[in-house]
């Protein structure tokens, strides 16, 4: 019996590995080895940076909420102490909104959570 050899599928795998390094510089292009590596550390740095989004935005939302408290006389962790306190559960992204796009409704809940904590 003839001998078989994995030409189709050594070519699929290459080819694939190929298709995902388009774009890149030189031969991590054109060059199966230099783009496996190339490919391999992309993939490794796309699946950190979906872990890192949630940080950074998280960050920011704090950010903003922050700038936003200390317009109404407030630090981030007492408004956000006077909001638990007051059973307002609002998560940092809607709060961060509500700062940029309706500072009235915001200044409120500054006023409600400052009530809740006796100040």
């Amino acid at each position: 019996m003839a001998r078989v050899k994995g030409t189709m599928m050594s070519r699929k795998r290459r080819n694939k590995i190929l298709k995902l390094a388009k774009g890149y510089w030189g031969a991590k292009s054109k060059h199966f080895r230099m783009a496996n590596q190339a490919v391999m550390k992309s993939l490794t740095y796309a699946y950190v940076g979906r872990k890192r989004k949630k940080r950074d935005f998280r960050q920011l939302w704090i950010t903003r909420i922050n700038a936003a408290c200390k317009l109404n006389g407030m630090n981030y962790s007492r408004f956000m102490h006077g909001l638990k306190l007051s059973g307002i559960e609002l998560n940092r992204k809607m709060l961060s909104e509500m700062a940029i796009h309706e500072p009235e409704a915001f200044a409120a809940l500054c006023a409600t959570a400052k009530e809740a904590i006796g100040a």
